[in-house]
């Protein structure tokens, strides 16, 4: 895409960028988008150092075009998967969940472009200032973590563009190439786009959860656990007992020990729909087929190409 500092910033064909979601995005989906011209991204989230490190290995066989890993900076093994990412000469960083001040001027370094996710105005002063390359602007309607103030992609992504100087990339209730100009309308000049990217045959999201997808709808999610970390989940056993905590009034503590550990690979990864944590956003209830990673990245560039023509004949 001519003119797009998106696209002139990752080297990238399409301003299309598949989200770092943990346990559905590893290598396969990664490289599979990058392939295709957008961005793939592997989710570090969810992956042990070593288990990374196999993911960046296949990765780099698998295509010779930008592709990108995601890193929450809370993550306990922040630094070893830092040092991973720098050995293997992986282009570009999105991290989240944290401060980027520490490791942004360390990551470029090296030559490595770094993006920051915020859900807020505020954080995304906080980012541009801490020297990072561009920013995330994640509304509320997104899957997985997110921002407490429930602020909407529609609020969000114009106060943030208009707030900072370097590129913004709108996620949050994206699934097709419509609202992918309606997030250019608003200021963007990218798009991250998670749940769709589930349903795809190279995410490695567990069978039934991409099935589970495919059956969500409206109202079929929520955003959860924000006294401990917000998550938006769908709907079902383990979201229940996180309903039924949070409104006798559980402390952080009773809602952590709910939350436990390995909730979000029993659900997504290995395909208990009941009692594992499914996160998908709101736009999931729009997804109805699973098709390769390399169609959706097409239907979604078609798509945003007709509809700005089509608001192009409209002004005219």
């Amino acid at each position: 895409m001519k003119n797009n500092r998106i696209c002139e910033l990752l080297d990238i064909q399409y301003p299309i960028i598949q989200a770092g979601m943990v346990w559905c995005s590893g290598w396969e989906l990664a490289s599979a988008v990058s392939n295709a011209g957008g961005l793939g991204i592997i989710g570090a989230g969810s992956m042990y150092p070593h288990i990374l490190e196999e993911h960046l290995i296949q990765c780099n066989a698998a295509t010779n075009r930008p592709y990108a890993v995601n890193v929450p900076l809370l993550y306990v093994a922040l630094e070893e998967h830092m040092e991973l990412i720098i050995k293997h000469k992986v282009p570009i960083v999105f991290t989240s969940a944290g401060n980027p001040k520490k490791w942004t001027a360390t990551l470029q370094s090296h030559g490595i472009k770094v993006i920051h996710v915020v859900s807020s105005r505020k954080f995304a002063l906080k980012a541009e200032q801490a020297g990072v390359d561009a920013i995330v602007a994640e509304g509320f309607e997104a899957g997985g973590h997110n921002g407490r103030e429930e602020t909407t992609s529609l609020c969000l992504i114009p106060m943030v563009a208009d707030a900072v100087n370097i590129p913004v990339i709108a996620a949050g209730g994206i699934a097709s190439g419509k609202a992918m100009a309606a997030a250019f309308a608003l200021g963007a000049e990218g798009v991250q786009i998670g749940t769709r990217f589930i349903a795809t045959q190279e995410s490695s999201a567990h069978q039934s959860f991409k099935d589970k997808l495919l059956a969500v709808d409206e109202g079929d999610t929520k955003l959860m656990l924000k006294k401990l970390v917000p998550v938006r989940l769908v709907k079902n056993g383990f979201f229940k007992r996180v309903a039924e905590a949070e409104a006798r009034g559980a402390d952080v503590n009773e809602l952590a020990a709910i939350l436990g550990r390995g909730k979000a690979k029993k659900g997504m990864f290995e395909g208990d729909l009941e009692n594992g944590e499914l996160e998908l956003g709101q736009i999931a209830a729009t997804v109805d087929v699973i098709k390769p990673a390399a169609a959706i990245v097409e239907e979604i560039w078609q798509e945003f190409t007709d509809a700005c023509q089509r608001m192009g004949s409209v002004i005219a």
